[in-house]
């Protein structure tokens, strides 16, 4: 099973936990939320995002989801991504940012598929939980 370690600006990654809690009954194993506050030194958000991706780590890969691409949450994770063997994980790592909460939902009902089918899970359930309500939307 895949570790998910989400990654967001304060107080949003605690908030989505707290969400997967709430709909789950529990915090399932092997999630972790690490919030990154503003004016937090980016070396103290790498090793706090590193230390929850080794918390999660159970050889099967770690899925990491971010808010939004380019802030400092995304670019942290891309930093752990980036390190590869050196990071120490002796696992893959993917970051995924736009986090919402249908891709959320996905990641945690999918947590036994391998770590690249996860990930293209969670795109779909991200990209398909965003609906115009009340209005017929005709496919392009």
């Amino acid at each position: 099973m895949a570790g998910i370690v989400i990654v967001a600006h304060t107080p949003l990654a605690s908030a989505m936990l707290g969400f997967v809690e709430h709909t789950f009954g529990a915090v399932p194993e092997r999630i972790r939320a690490v919030d990154i506050p503003p004016h937090e030194d980016i070396k103290a958000s790498f090793d706090r995002v590193l230390k929850a991706a080794y918390g999660v780590n159970s050889g099967n890969g770690v899925l990491i989801l971010t808010d939004v691409m380019g802030a400092t949450p995304a670019n942290v994770a891309s930093k752990l991504e980036g390190l590869g063997p050196l990071s120490g994980l002796n696992t893959p790592v993917v970051v995924l940012a736009g986090l919402n909460l249908p891709m959320l939902m996905r990641c945690v009902s999918h947590r036994t598929e391998d770590l690249e089918e996860l990930a293209k899970k969670a795109l779909a359930g991200g990209q398909n939980g965003i609906l115009r309500l009340g209005a017929k939307v005709s496919q392009a």
